[in-house]
């Protein structure tokens, strides 16, 4: 007989395939992110961010529309929730414009900025208390974004698209703790995919141009990474808070290396590997610091 209640082995066996979860949607998050950068040396990026937010809504009316009706669409914050999800394509946009220019890997650390700057932010915004740790893990990985971009005669301009799109993505995550537990998750997600296209197809321009046959189902896969990667986290959030995923999401950065090198031949140089280093050990510093002081994760 097992000395463990059914109930606790249970909650460990979710909690185990929650963490499963959130370290396969890091995979497709970085595989978008290589797509990204491959299709955006041929086409506009206006054009691939239109094809990933159409297939991003269409995606999810197709999955959710037929249980969730008019649900899917259904919120008490309709104006917090646009402003958000422009957010969110101002991060799209500036990420891979940067993409076009930089490395994949120093690309994707600068914007894991973006948890340390939620932090920085948490006291004047949310009016939250900041403990030490934190503003240590924040200064830290200020570190390691000098040591990436490296002002001066070798720094890359390119470098302040990842940096712009850090510091919309801090804002768009300080504004997504609105929502929770007053929003459903997918309602939100799924208006973050619908105003994105919307947005996107404002910018409708005389160089978009028809898709080949061998890039159309790349193009496609732009909206399904992202998509699932985030449906993913959804139902992982399920079972654990974000607080305690947020160390397993650095798994991004180690995937952004690796597919930077296979697929484009990237070796990032010696000092920007100290800062994506010291970024990552920074941002887990900070993570299990917020993971220890969390409270049981919340249902929602």
């Amino acid at each position: 007989m097992s000395s463990r209640p059914a109930p606790l082995a249970a909650d460990i066996s979710a909690r185990s395939k929650a963490t499963l979860l959130v370290l396969a949607a890091m995979v497709l998050f970085a595989a978008y992110d290589a797509l990204a950068k491959h299709l955006a040396a041929t086409y506009p990026v206006t054009e691939l961010l239109w094809v990933r937010y159409a297939t991003h809504a269409g995606l999810m009316l197709l999955v959710f529309g037929p249980t969730m009706g008019l649900r899917l669409v259904k919120t008490a914050q309709p104006v917090a929730q646009v402003l958000r999800a422009l957010l969110l394509v101002a991060v799209t946009f500036l990420f891979m414009s940067g993409l076009k220019h930089i490395r994949l890997a120093e690309a994707t650390a600068i914007n894991f900025l973006a948890p340390l700057l939620v932090t920085a932010l948490s006291a004047p915004l949310l009016k939250e208390t900041v403990p030490l740790r934190s503003w240590i893990a924040v200064s830290v990985g200020f570190v390691g974004v000098l040591l990436i971009v490296r002002p001066g005669a070798e720094m890359n301009a390119a470098m302040l698209f990842p940096l712009g799109s850090a510091v919309c993505y801090s804002l768009y995550q300080v504004m997504t703790r609105r929502f929770v537990g007053a929003e459903h998750p997918v309602t939100t997600h799924f208006i973050l995919g619908s105003v994105g296209l919307v947005a996107t197809t404002f910018t409708w321009q005389a160089s978009w141009s028809m898709p080949t046959p061998a890039h159309l189902p790349l193009m496609l896969g732009l909206g399904l990474t992202t998509g699932t990667g985030h449906f993913l986290l959804i139902k992982a959030f399920e079972h654990i808070s974000p607080a305690a995923a947020a160390p397993f999401t650095y798994t991004h950065l180690v995937w952004a290396v690796v597919l930077g090198f296979v697929a484009f031949g990237e070796v990032p140089a010696l000092l920007s590997v100290l800062g994506i280093l010291t970024i990552a050990g920074s941002g887990l510093f900070n993570a299990l610091g917020a993971r220890a002081n969390a409270g049981p994760p919340t249902r929602r």
